[in-house]
């Protein structure tokens, strides 16, 4: 049994309290604090550093060479020190000098020692400093030492602020002017908004550590968590149920009583901690495990996780108001290093502008709702917090993913026109939004919508879309803690289809697995998720999983008429096998004498480059196909629309993608058989000209595209746009985006 096992962390813990509160200076007590650590763990050596402006500075140490204290610096992943800071994960090394981030430095006398073991000093979710303890021997450390280490780094973390007040030898730099800035992140929802910094929350900080009476703790963490299930019920009870908000708020009702979290708070609590500093020692574990998950889903439910244990932090601290719930400027800008979901839909949405996240990705819960409530999401945004202050002027440009906080006038007047311009712009198309998309020379031109969530779905009366030409059904499985069963996926298809009044809507099937995993289903790592085990291949590998939703779309659509498609067929025998499975179910709903749909009609995406080769097996078996622009560029030209070295390498208004898809329209012009195309490319006025012009009259986007495409088809004319089409196929060059602006330019067209 290890030492650290033997003694218990309660007995370290108080006494590192005790030489905190005690009488010297702050250089006195970290000396007394690196001795105890080191005859606690029973290492020849134990060092602290603390970052001062972005180094890794050792400001204490028992065992190594005295003198190299306030002298020997790292930089962020310099050595095995910078490596802890820099990914904020604990190492423990037999044999440290093998490692290749071993870096000697002569000055600390360090030579003779072997092993290593580090952890990061944490305060507010930020690596402040790394506490290090070193053996001669090689020495295996133990996980309960690498645990202790860990809760030990929490208590100095309480020391950091007094530790890196500025001394005569190190002196406080200069305070930086408030001058204006610009970041660029990742954009998660388009569009454009200005405003006033609101800090979704300051971070909890914990200020006590070490627990007084482990009894009380207990208590205390009782009362935390009952008043944390409360805050949750009572926002279940004010959502509108069978929502996408009530499903979400579900799935935290689940994690806040999971058995295995809360044994880890109580555990934590065991080892002499507060019941705030148990949860924010749970959430350094959390974090340190999800950082070496590679499963994309499992990464975005941490943040999920983080909330939660933000939202406990609050509650056992007193501080349960944020800015959700004070009143808000009229024009408010949210910035968080994170957000959940749930806490978005707190917000008062008439006064919510922008949402800005040094963290966040697109498949994060907090993005989907976002895009649902058309609200600008930029994240990835590293370091935004400690630049930015509350009432800070910001103007957000999600459609590049840049921010502008305080800017200067020019820029700010440069802006202020493209927000008029765009306003103005949107009140045109809202004025033509009860008119069809016809061409000047009579040209009818179906225009729909994309959506994935109930939410979307008021955007076909504002925007006068045709129809809903893509429905997202694996968004409702995405944001609900366990599979749906057939009655409450037919309630919520029959919700879609009522909402829809009687304008038609494609259901595509699920498309999941890959990077789109539900947490009730088996995992499986692939190597190209895009290219893996997902969505069809998936579905008829689990046909159990597509036959209960194709159920419940046939029980939902009764008396409606009811559009299935299956997504990223790559031959023809895995749309025979899928429509078969439906044939199954349409039977079974046949022999029940029950309300059935008024009409089945069914399709496939085309978005693997294979199926076009085999459309004259596949046309006679399709009521209607439907082009999937973004998977299908992907997979065409071979490159991870993921990827931002590849951004804009390659441009579906190609020769080779316009050729590609001028041959698909026209076969299925020739079999009878109805084509659309939804995905990005035709929610841009150019690239839905290029479509238009090679034979489409179906297309899907965004609903923030349809009223500017609509004011494009009206400018139109179709047969000079189809004579020029054909001086483009054969051309060599890589894009011929130029000449169709020429071209648009020449004829009027709005572009």
């Amino acid at each position: 049994m290890n030492a650290m096992a033997t003694s218990g962390p309660r007995v370290l813990l108080r006494r590192l309290h005790d030489v905190m509160a005690g009488p010297g200076d702050v250089q006195s007590r970290l000396d007394q604090i690196v001795r105890a650590i080191a005859a606690n763990m029973v290492a020849e050596v134990c060092s602290v550093y603390f970052m001062r402006e972005d180094v890794l500075e050792l400001v204490a140490t028992e065992g190594l060479n005295p003198e190299a204290v306030h002298k020997t610096t790292l930089n962020m992943g310099e050595g095995l020190v910078g490596l802890i800071a820099q990914q904020a994960r604990a190492v423990a090394l037999s044999d440290a000098q093998s490692h290749p981030n071993f870096a000697y430095r002569p000055e600390t006398g360090e030579e003779v020692y072997h092993s290593l073991m580090g952890v990061p000093i944490l305060r507010a979710g930020r690596v402040i400093g790394v506490l290090v303890v070193q053996n001669r021997t090689m020495r295996d450390y133990a996980d309960e030492e690498v645990e202790a280490m860990q809760t030990i780094a929490m208590v100095l973390a309480e020391m950091a602020d007094a530790a890196l007040r500025p001394t005569a030898d190190a002196p406080a730099p200069a305070p930086a002017a408030d001058l204006p800035f610009r970041m660029s992140g990742l954009t998660l929802n388009e569009g454009l908004a200005r405003g006033v910094i609101v800090p979704h929350e300051p971070l909890v900080v914990v200020e006590h550590h070490v627990a007084q009476n482990i009894e009380v703790e207990k208590r205390r963490m009782d009362q935390g968590l009952d008043e944390l299930r409360l805050q949750i019920d009572g926002l279940l009870s004010t959502a509108t149920p069978g929502g996408e908000p009530t499903e979400i708020l579900q799935t935290y009702r689940m994690f806040a009583n999971d058995r295995g979290w809360i044994t880890r708070l109580y555990e934590a609590v065991e080892t002499g901690l507060t019941a705030e500093a148990a949860v924010e020692r749970v959430q350094v574990d959390t974090r340190a495990r999800m950082s070496q998950v590679t499963d994309a889903f499992l990464r975005e439910r941490l943040h999920d996780l983080e909330d939660l244990a933000n939202r406990l932090l609050r509650h056992l601290t007193g501080r349960v108001v944020t800015a959700a719930f004070e009143t808000l400027p009229e024009d408010a800008i949210i910035v968080a290093r994170n957000m959940g979901p749930a806490e978005l839909l707190e917000y008062d949405r008439s006064r919510l502008r922008a949402l800005l996240l040094e963290e966040g990705t697109p498949a994060s819960h907090v993005a989907i709702v976002a895009r649902a409530l058309q609200i600008p999401v930029i994240g990835l945004l590293d370091g935004l917090l400690d630049r930015i202050g509350p009432g800070d002027t910001v103007l957000v440009d999600a459609d590049n993913g840049q921010v502008f906080v305080r800017p200067g006038d020019d820029v700010r007047h440069a802006f202020e026109q493209n927000l008029s311009l765009r306003a103005a712009q949107e009140a045109e198309y809202a004025s033509h939004r009860e008119e069809p998309a016809v061409t000047r020379d009579g040209t009818r031109v179906r225009l729909n919508i994309n959506a994935g969530l109930l939410v979307d779905l008021p955007q076909l009366d504002e925007t006068g879309a045709d129809g809903i030409g893509l429905y997202r059904t694996e968004l409702h499985f995405m944001v609900r803690a366990s599979l749906p069963n057939i009655t409450t996926q037919a309630e919520f298809y029959g919700r879609v289809l009522t909402q829809a009044n009687g304008r038609p809507v494609v259901f595509r099937t699920l498309d999941v697995g890959g990077d789109k995993v539900l947490p009730y289903l088996r995992r499986y790592d692939d190597e190209n998720p895009a290219m893996g085990w997902r969505a069809i291949r998936l579905a008829l590998d689990r046909p159990v999983l597509l036959r209960m939703q194709l159920r419940a779309l046939i029980k939902a659509a009764a008396g409606h008429e009811l559009n299935v498609m299956f997504p990223m067929i790559a031959e023809v025998a895995e749309f025979a096998a899928a429509k078969a499975l439906l044939d199954l179910e349409v039977a079974r709903w046949s022999r029940l004498d029950e309300p059935s749909p008024s009409r089945i009609r069914v399709g496939t995406m085309l978005e693997v480059p294979s199926l076009a080769w085999q459309l004259p097996a596949l046309l006679p078996m399709v009521d209607f196909v439907s082009i999937g622009s973004n998977d299908l560029m992907q997979f065409l030209f071979a490159s991870d629309r993921g990827n931002p070295r590849l951004s804009g390498r390659y441009d579906v208004l190609s020769p080779a993608a316009l050729s590609f898809l001028r041959d698909v329209v026209r076969r299925c012009d020739a079999a009878g058989v109805a084509v659309s195309l939804c995905g990005e490319a035709a929610g841009h006025p150019v690239e839905a000209m290029a479509l238009i012009g090679l034979g489409l009259r179906d297309i899907s986007m965004t609903p923030a595209a349809v009223g500017r495409v609509r004011v494009m088809i009206q400018s139109l004319d179709l047969p000079p746009l189809r004579q020029f089409m054909t001086t483009l196929y054969d051309s060599p060059s890589r894009s011929v985006r130029d000449r169709l602006l020429a071209f648009a330019e020449e004829k009027g067209v709005a572009i």
